[in-house]
């Protein structure tokens, strides 16, 4: 099933950070490092780039990425002009630090000691905007939660001298074009969960574990993890743990949360959901499979010619 999410507070938020963009030197725009292409808004892009802003492209929670494939994606963003990625942890105070710094490099007409040099932080929900926000001016001036969605307004802040700093809520946008996004968004907890069915999405984040991380997953559970599509291996670690209903049948939906929390957490180890290659090859598998299907409605028809 398709997984949409926009929750109506977030066409606000888009409207409003599309007139704070006027006054902005520089964009922060946080991503998921695991995720960073289906963490990226095009909202985003579409903005800054109407604004001719530069961006400091965030890959948070780089702590529990594959380091190897965050590598790639920085080389890839940082071939694109107007764009300077770095990979951190929001929890790492020194790995912050650095970012005012990178910002003056993206702004030098602001390092005058004159005018302020104006930031703003965009990216879709729980990504870690919050944390970072709260780590940049060493206090807790932002809501920090497990749930998306958790800021809901939009604050500038002083970050320091000649430094302004605007909060902005989490964005998604309003269609999400492919099933995949969709998919690796919610197992990241970028998605409200009444918005998705965790055994299905388990079950899609079980099929890369198990074609990229095949040993860390059988370490963790003590299982043998050869012959197992996605759904089998849900079914496997509910039986490992004993998730069971009243008659001894096997509760999925809990099997589900525990594979889906524990890649959260980072207790299978580092992994990344996607990569620039296999986002290549999902996208042109995406569109041949459009371009080999039944014929569109014409509502189908002119939304895709709208985007």
């Amino acid at each position: 099933m398709p997984i949409q999410w926009f929750p109506g507070h977030m066409a606000s938020a888009r409207k409003k950070a599309a007139e704070a963009m006027a006054a902005i030197d520089v964009v922060i725009e946080v991503t998921d490092a695991r995720l960073p292409e289906a963490s990226s808004n095009p909202m985003i892009a579409e903005l800054r780039r109407f604004r001719n802003r530069p961006c400091l492209k965030l890959l948070n929670k780089s702590d529990v990425a594959d380091p190897a494939v965050t590598r790639a994606w920085m080389d890839f963003y940082n071939r694109q002009p107007g764009v300077k990625a770095v990979a951190i942890s929001a929890k790492s105070a020194a790995e912050v630090a650095r970012i005012p710094a990178l910002c003056r490099q993206l702004a030098p007409h602001r390092d005058d000691g004159v005018k302020p040099l104006r930031m703003i932080i965009m990216g879709i929900p729980n990504v870690g905007k919050s944390t970072l926000m709260n780590a940049l001016l060493k206090r807790k001036v932002a809501k920090v939660g497990d749930e998306p969605a958790v800021t809901k307004h939009q604050q500038t802040l002083d970050l320091g001298p000649g430094m302004t700093l605007t909060d902005t809520p989490g964005m998604m946008w309003p269609k999400i074009e492919f099933d995949s996004d969709g998919y690796m968004l919610a197992a990241s907890h970028a998605i409200g969960r009444n918005a998705v069915i965790d055994e299905e999405v388990a079950a899609f984040l079980a099929d890369i574990l198990l074609k990229r991380y095949a040993q860390p997953v059988a370490a963790r559970y003590r299982l043998q993890t050869a012959g197992l599509d996605g759904p089998g291996l849900v079914e496997a670690v509910g039986r490992r743990r004993g998730c069971l209903v009243k008659g001894g049948g096997l509760d999925l939906e809990k099997a589900a949360q525990i594979l889906l929390q524990d890649y959260r957490d980072g207790t299978l180890g580092r992994i990344s959901l996607e990569t620039p290659e296999t986002r290549v090859a999902m996208i042109a598998e995406a569109w041949a499979a459009r371009a080999a299907g039944a014929p569109q409605s014409d509502q189908a028809r002119r939304e895709d010619e709208d985007e």
